[in-house]
């Protein structure tokens, strides 16, 4: 349930994250892609200036704090990707930022975040929970939470993409495959595109937001969840706000394999020229791999392009996916 005194994200909040977005940032690239024949679109999201979608979320997030919540800093939580948007955004605003993050996150997500000023603070996955981590530093030091996905300006800024779209494409486009961990970018998509089917795409084994939009319940990983190259879409459990956005609104979660998410790298590299992440290539995963419907007007997000250099070697290396 909702707590009564959540703000409630709205779609006009979305236009206005989009505008506040549009203000620093130039529009990332809608490109052409061919798949099973089918020219469709991507949304390259991996050539922000943190090579992720975050960027939105974090910097509308940090935009709409009070001066006195400015002064005080912020705390956030993540696996590398919302660490270097809340990074970048904290350092041009001049906010004190302290990051969350686990200790076996890619060290190019660690270096660069590092690298934005930000401070770092590892807990050790599995075993140490990560919010209790960040509570106890806000307790100790004060500060506003930046939650990764379950934050109403979060998600506004994330679905600031959607305004992007619809302005590159000259209409709203007919939907929208989304890389999805705890359901703040598809929740964002669904809130700035209401009249596109909206496709959430999860590693196998970590599809906390699908099976919570099929039962209607938050759904938590189970103990003995499988391992997932796409260390950005792991999160425990979605929030109530997310799944609240999202029940009626998101087509079915679809699954990847890692098999799927190293094909889907191979083939943005070799088609689109593109680095991509694991768990920025989930969604093209899904398309490629027809796991999803695909169409003239269909936008499938890269979410990220922090790819741990020496893994992303050995990926490239393999056979090319055949979706051409």
């Amino acid at each position: 349930m909702i707590q009564a005194d959540v703000r409630m994200p709205t779609q006009e909040g979305v236009i206005a994250a989009a505008a506040s977005v549009a203000a620093i940032l130039p529009p990332t690239p809608l490109l052409p892609v061919k798949i099973r024949g089918v020219r469709a679109w991507v949304k390259a999201e991996t050539l922000q200036p943190i090579g992720s979608f975050k960027i939105r979320g974090a910097w509308w997030r940090l935009s709409n704090l009070t001066e006195e919540e400015r002064r005080a800093g912020v705390v956030a939580v993540s696996s590398g990707n919302h660490a270097q948007g809340v990074a970048w955004s904290a350092r041009r605003l001049g906010i004190r930022a302290a990051i969350v993050m686990p200790h076996d996150a890619p060290q190019v997500k660690l270096a660069n975040t590092k690298a934005l000023g930000a401070e770092v603070v590892l807990y050790q996955r599995p075993g140490e929970d990560r919010d209790a981590v960040a509570a106890r530093l806000i307790e100790e030091r004060g500060g506003s939470l930046v939650h990764a996905f379950g934050d109403p300006w979060v998600i506004e800024g994330q679905g600031s993409a959607a305004i992007e779209i619809a302005a590159q494409l000259g209409h709203a486009p007919s939907r929208i495959v989304a890389c999805c961990g705890g359901g703040g970018l598809t929740a964002g998509l669904a809130l700035g595109a209401p009249g596109s089917a909206v496709h959430p795409v999860e590693p196998v084994g970590w599809d906390m937001v699908g099976q919570a939009i099929a039962k209607g319940e938050l759904v938590h990983a189970a103990p003995d969840a499988p391992k997932t190259i796409c260390d950005a879409l792991q999160p425990n459990v979605t929030k109530p706000l997310n799944l609240g956005l999202l029940r009626g609104r998101a087509e079915p979660g679809v699954t990847v394999t890692d098999d799927e998410v190293r094909a889907a790298q191979r083939f943005a590299f070799a088609e689109l020229r593109l680095v991509v992440e694991p768990g920025g290539a989930a969604a093209l995963a899904a398309a490629l791999a027809g796991k999803v419907p695909v169409d003239a007007d269909t936008v499938i997000m890269l979410t990220g392009g922090n790819a741990d250099p020496a893994a992303y070697a050995a990926t490239i290396a393999g056979p090319i996916a055949s979706g051409a």
